[in-house]
């Protein structure tokens, strides 16, 4: 009898302890992404691309990738210079642009609180170890550029290692 009590009781602890920790409370979350509609133009045969996409699902927002032919052709009408192309653009309904392996959370973090006069966030080229870009636990540190109406551009955030991306 007391052994059945005792095993009865280490259960009820274990499913305390169980929703202890996956009962966080919410409102000290940040604001949902799931209803984050982004829109992700890449080319059909690229890989990384859909490891990002994978990578902005995973993070909650609702993506639809559309593979099209002429991705020039995108970048050119979200006015995305040269040198802060890279393999994929994204684009929110608000029209805010979000061009390569830009990490999910500093989306959001875009999202939630735009800077003034900012159009989107860039990653030029495909940084080694970026969202998508993972290979062997290898990482080269890179920045996150925002761009202005203006034109301008500059540091939104700097990825120094992998662990800060997530």
């Amino acid at each position: 009898m007391y052994r059945k009590f005792t095993l009865a009781a280490f259960g009820a602890l274990a499913l305390l302890a169980l929703a202890a920790c996956t009962d966080k409370p919410q409102a000290a979350a940040a604001p949902s992404t799931d209803t984050i509609q982004l829109t992700t133009y890449k080319s059909a045969s690229c890989g990384c691309c859909k490891l990002w996409v994978d990578h902005a699902k995973d993070s909650g927002f609702a993506v639809e990738a559309v593979d099209v032919a002429d991705l020039n052709a995108v970048k050119n009408q979200h006015r995305i210079e040269a040198e802060f192309q890279s393999c994929h653009t994204s684009v929110s309904e608000q029209g805010y642009v979000f061009e390569g392996h830009i990490p999910a959370k500093l989306i959001r973090q875009f999202l939630q609180n735009p800077p003034a006069d900012a159009r989107g966030l860039a990653v030029p080229a495909m940084p080694l170890g970026s969202p998508g870009m993972e290979y062997e636990n290898r990482f080269t540190p890179y920045q996150v550029w925002q761009l202005n109406g203006d034109g301008s551009q500059q540091v939104y955030a700097t990825i120094d290692s992998a662990r800060e991306q997530f």
